[in-house]
């Protein structure tokens, strides 16, 4: 009989996998670029910057449809940092190292304020 410690986590693991698979299902369904299911980005529509994390909705659109380069183009940190997510859920032990969460900080930071400079190749950088 299993114990109750690992039904209790597989209950667990299958809600979060249903809910991933419903939001990955609006997202496949409903455009963000179009769509006003989605709010807005705040500090986008507060200041008018990107944060790190502006431009993610449409590139997770973009990728369930197999438009990786239209992906890329609207937050490129996202998209190359999906492999290294999935490697953190395939060998969660790597996650771990003392100094990861600290570069993940900081590469943040630092992509954060280059997608806001208007010079080339920042520029880019913005969705």
């Amino acid at each position: 009989m299993p114990s109750k410690h690992l039904t209790s986590k597989f209950v667990l693991a299958a809600v979060f996998a249903v809910a991933g698979m419903v939001v990955l299902g609006v997202l496949f369904f409903f455009d963000p670029a179009i769509s006003q299911l989605f709010p807005p980005c705040p500090l986008h529509w507060c200041t008018g910057l990107y944060c790190p994390g502006c431009g993610s909705l449409r590139a997770m659109h973009l990728l369930l449809h197999g438009n990786l380069m239209g992906a890329l183009k609207m937050n490129p940190l996202m998209v190359t940092s999906l492999p290294i997510m999935a490697l953190l859920v395939i060998r969660p032990r790597w996650g771990y190292f003392n100094w990861l969460p600290w570069a993940a900080c900081i590469i943040l930071i630092f992509y954060g304020i280059f997608r806001n400079i208007q010079l080339w190749p920042f520029e880019l950088l913005a969705p």
